[in-house]
C-alpha cells in the first residue's frame, strides 16, 4: 500500500498528543472490569477536532488487534466506523479502509455494521442553520468533495466485499432500508440511484434486486404524479411567469419584502425546474437511470450485445413483477422503451413479450389487459419500428381476435360483457389504436398494396360480432378509428356508435338521489403506456467555432447560450466545446479541433465525425443556401425521405467571374475563415458557382413545382424517387 510514492506500511507514525495506554492495554483492562481508559479512548475518538495523524496512529493499533474486537466491544467499533475519514487525507483514507477490511475478516459480526457506515454516505449530508431551537434553513450540502467521497464509498464496498464473498446477501437489505424517503430533495434521491446503481458494476449479482428497488420507489412517484396533474401545474406556472413577464413590462416591480413574489430557489442556477414537485424528483431520477442503461449498452460508442442482452432481461424481469401490474404509470416505463430503441431485436424481443402474456390464460385478466395496451401504445408510438414489423404484429393479434369471435359465437356467452372478455377488448383497442397512428406509414409505400393488406384484415367481422368491441373502447379511439376506416371504405362504424349511444344510459342516479352522475366511458379502465413524454429535461450539446480574428465564433456562441437559457424547458449544457474550447494553434494560425460531429440516434452518444459524402443533390442545396435561402429541415424521418425544394434563385451571370478567379482570392473573398478551411472548401464553391451557372432558374429542377425526394437503398446509397412511386 503506497502513499505518496513511499510504502505506508514503513512510514512511521507521526507523534500525535494522547492519553492513555496503548489500545491493547486498554481492551485488556476493559476485559478485567477497568472502562476508564476504555472510556477516555472512546472519548478521544468522538473528538470532533480530531486530527490525521491521530485518527492515523489509533486506526494503526486497531488494525494489530482487531481479533480482540469481539462483540463485548461493539461500541467502541461503532465509535470508530463514526470517524470522519470522508475528506481527510489520502493517508487516513488508506488505513480506513484497510482497517475496514481487516475488521470484516477477522470479525464478521461487524461486516453489517461497516456496510451500514458506507451506504450511509451516499447521500449528501446535510446543512442546517439555526436561530435558537428554529431551524432557518435546511438544504443539502453542496460540497465540491461529494464526487470523491462517492468514489471512496465504494472502494470500500470493494474492499469488503474482495474479504467476505456473501457480502451482496447482507447489503441488499441495507440498501433498501436506507432508501431515502420519496418526499426528499431531488438532489439527494439522485445521488442515492446513482450510487446504488454503480453498486451493480462491480457486484453484478445485486443488479436485479437494485433494478427492482429503483423502479418501485420511481412508481410511487409516477402513480402519484397523473399526467393532469403535470400538466395543470405546467400550464399554471407558465401562466404566472408570463403574468409577472406583463408586470416588469409595464414598470411594476416587486418589492423586495413581497416573499409570496419572490422567484423560487430551485429556478435560478441549473435550469427551470418542473412546476410539480414530484415530477421534478422523477424527472432527475430518470435521467440518472437513462444513464446508466446507455452506459451499460454502450462502450465506446459501439453497443455491447451481450451486455445488453443481459440488461434487458434483467428489464424484463422488473418489468412483469412491478411495472405491468402497476395502473397508470406515465414514465418509468419509457425505460424498456429507450433500451428497445437500440436495437430492432430488442424492441421484437419486448412485443413477443407482451403477445405471450396476452395470450396466457393463466395470467389475470388485468394483466393480459395491460399487455394489450403495451403492445399498442408500443406499436403507436415507436418511429423506430418500421413497417415489417407493425405489420407482423397485426397479422398475430386481429386472427387471434376471429379465432376469439369463432369461439365466442356458437357459446352462451356471445354478448358485451367486460368482465367475460376483458382481453379480448383491450385487444381490439390495441388494433384500433395502432392502426390509428400507423394506416399512413401502411398504405403510403404503395397505395394499392396497403389498401388490400387493411382489406385482408376484415376489421369489418371484428367491428360487428355480437361482442361489440366499439361500445366497450374509448370513445376518442371509437371515433378516430371510425373516421379512419370510413376514409378508407374498410368498414362504416357510425351505424354501431349510434346504437350503442341510443342504448347506452347517458346518466345513473343513487337510489337515495342526488345529482345525476356519467356513466363509465372507460369500462377497461384503459390507459396508454408510451403516450407523449411530459418530463422536460432536455440535453444540449454546442460543438463548433474556434477562436477567429474576426470572433465571429464568440458572437454567435453567445447568442445561442442566450437563447437555449431563455427557453422555458429545462435544458442542461451537457457538451459545450465551442470558441475557445475547441480551438488549438498550429503554426501560428488558430484553427477549430472539430470541424464536424456525428450523433449515434439511439445512445444519444457524441462524437468528432467528418463526412466525405455529404448526402444527395449536394450541388442542388448547396445553391439554394449561396443564393440566400434559410436553413430548413429537410429529412422526414418518418418517411426516411430527403426532401429538397422546390426553390427559387435570380439568374445571375456574373458570378462567372469567381471562376475565373485563383483559390487565394476565391478564399479571401467567400469564406469567413480563410486560412483554416477545409481542403474540398474550393471546389465546393466553384461547383455550386458552376451549378447555378447551368441552371440559371430553378424551375426545371422542379417540374410541376414538386419537390426532390430521395431515399436510402439497402447498399446505403442515396437514390431519387418521384412522388408517385410514394402514394
Amino acid at each position: 500500500m503506497e502513499v505518496d510514492g513511499g510504502e505506508f506500511i514503513s512510514t512511521p507514525p507521526m507523534k500525535t498528543v494522547r492519553f492513555g495506554g496503548s489500545v491493547v492495554d486498554m481492551l485488556d483492562k476493559f476485559k478485567r472490569g477497568d472502562a476508564s481508559d476504555y472510556e477516555l479512548l472512546k472519548h478521544q475518538l468522538s473528538d470532533p477536532d480530531i486530527k490525521d495523524a491521530q485518527i492515523v496512529n489509533w486506526l494503526m493499533e486497531f488494525r494489530n488487534c482487531v481479533t480482540q474486537l469481539t462483540k463485548d466491544n461493539e461500541q467502541l467499533v461503532s465509535v470508530i466506523l463514526k470517524l470522519p475519514w470522508l475528506g481527510r487525507s489520502p493517508v487516513v483514507v488508506e488505513e480506513y479502509l484497510a482497517f475496514l477490511g481487516n475488521l470484516v475478516s477477522a470479525q464478521t459480526v461487524y461486516l453489517r455494521s461497516c456496510l451500514k457506515m458506507v451506504v450511509s454516505n451516499f447521500t449528501p449530508g446535510r446543512v442546517r442553520i439555526r436561530e435558537g431551537d428554529v431551524d432557518i434553513s435546511d438544504s443539502d450540502d453542496d460540497d465540491e468533495d461529494l464526487p470523491r467521497n462517492f468514489d471512496l464509498c465504494h472502494r470500500a464496498l470493494k474492499v469488503i466485499s474482495n474479504y467476505v464473498p456473501s457480502t451482496s446477501r447482507f447489503l441488499m437489505p441495507i440498501l433498501s432500508d436506507n432508501f431515502p424517503f420519496v418526499q426528499k430533495s431531488p438532489r439527494t434521491l439522485e445521488c442515492y440511484v446513482h450510487n446504488l446503481l454503480r453498486v451493480t458494476v462491480y457486484l453484478p449479482a445485486l443488479r436485479r434486486d437494485v433494478l427492482e428497488l429503483v423502479f418501485s420507489k420511481m412508481l410511487k412517484l409516477d402513480v402519484t404524479a397523473p399526467r393532469a396533474e403535470i400538466e395543470e401545474s405546467e400550464e399554471t406556472a407558465a401562466q404566472q411567469a408570463r403574468e409577472n413577464e406583463g408586470l416588469q413590462e409595464e414598470g411594476l416591480f416587486h418589492m423586495d419584502e413581497d416573499q409570496s413574489l419572490a422567484p423560487d430557489p430551485s429556478f435560478q442556477d441549473g435550469g427551470e425546474a418542473m412546476a410539480h414537485p414530484v415530477a421534478e424528483r422523477l424527472d432527475t431520477l430518470m435521467a440518472v437511470l437513462m444513464a446508466y442503461i446507455k452506459d451499460v449498452c454502450f462502450v465506446n460508442g459501439v453497443l455491447d450485445l451481450p451486455c445488453t442482452k443481459e440488461l434487458y432481461r434483467d428489464l424484463m424481469c422488473v418489468f412483469d413483477k412491478l411495472i405491468l401490474p402497476t395502473h397508470a404509470s406515465y414514465h418509468v416505463q419509457y425505460a424498456i422503451f429507450y433500451l428497445c430503441s437500440f436495437r430492432l431485436g430488442l424492441a421484437e424481443a419486448f412485443l413477443e413479450h407482451l403477445w405471450k402474456s396476452l395470450q396466457d390464460p393463466g395470467l389475470p385478466a388485468v394483466l393480459r389487459q395491460a399487455a394489450a395496451s403495451y403492445i399498442g401504445s408500443f406499436l403507436a408510438r415507436a418511429n423506430f419500428l418500421p413497417t415489417a414489423t407493425v405489420k407482423a404484429c397485426l397479422d398475430l393479434l386481429v386472427p387471434w381476435l376471429h379465432l376469439y369471435i369463432d369461439n365466442q359465437d356458437a357459446g352462451s356467452r356471445a354478448y358485451c360483457d367486460v368482465a367475460l372478455h376483458g382481453p379480448f377488448y383491450a385487444a381490439c383497442q390495441a388494433v384500433f389504436y395502432t392502426l390509428i397512428f400507423r394506416h399512413r406509414m401502411i398504405v403510403e409505400g404503395n397505395m394499392r398494396k396497403g389498401l388490400a393488406y387493411l382489406q385482408m384484415l376484415n376489421l369489418e367481422r371484428i367491428v360487428m360480432c355480437q361482442l361489440n368491441p366499439l361500445k366497450v373502447c374509448l370513445p376518442a379511439v371509437t371515433n378516430i378509428f371510425a373516421a379512419i376506416t370510413r376514409k378508407y371504405q374498410l368498414v362504416f362504424c357510425y351505424t354501431i356508435i349510434e346504437r350503442n349511444n341510443r342504448l347506452m344510459l347517458p346518466t345513473v342516479r343513487s337510489g337515495q338521489g342526488g345529482d345525476s352522475m356519467p356513466t363509465n366511458t372507460n369500462p377497461l379502465d384503459s390507459f396508454f403506456p408510451f403516450d407523449p413524454y411530459l418530463l422536460k429535461r432536455l440535453e444540449l450539446h454546442l460543438v463548433g467555432g474556434f477562436d477567429d480574428d474576426m470572433k465571429t465564433s464568440q458572437k454567435l456562441s453567445l447568442s445561442l447560450l442566450a437563447t437555449f437559457h431563455s427557453q422555458k424547458e429545462d435544458i442542461h449544457l451537457v457538451t459545450c466545446c465551442i470558441t475557445e474550447l475547441n480551438d488549438i494553434v498550429s503554426e501560428g494560425i488558430h484553427r477549430p479541433a472539430v470541424y464536424g460531429i456525428g450523433i449515434n440516434v439511439k445512445s444519444g452518444e457524441v462524437f468528432p465525425g467528418s463526412f466525405p459524402s455529404r448526402g444527395p443533390a449536394e450541388e442542388l442545396r448547396s445553391a439554394r443556401t449561396f443564393t440566400g435561402g434559410q436553413m430548413a429541415n429537410i429529412y422526414d424521418s418518418s418517411k426516411e425521405l430527403v426532401k429538397v425544394g422546390p426553390c427559387k434563385w435570380s439568374p445571375n451571370m456574373d458570378i462567372g467571374f469567381w471562376l475565373m478567379q485563383d483559390d487565394d482570392t476565391i478564399l479571401k473573398y467567400l469564406s469567413t475563415s480563410p486560412q483554416v478551411e477545409p481542403p474540398h472548401f474550393i471546389q465546393h464553391i466553384k461547383s455550386t458557382i458552376q451549378f447555378l451557372l447551368d441552371h440559371p432558374s430553378p424551375d426545371s429542377l422542379f417540374p410541376g413545382g414538386q419537390a426532390q425526394l430521395f431515399h436510402r437503398t439497402e447498399q446505403g446509397s442515396w437514390e431519387r424517387v418521384t412522388p408517385s412511386e410514394q402514394q
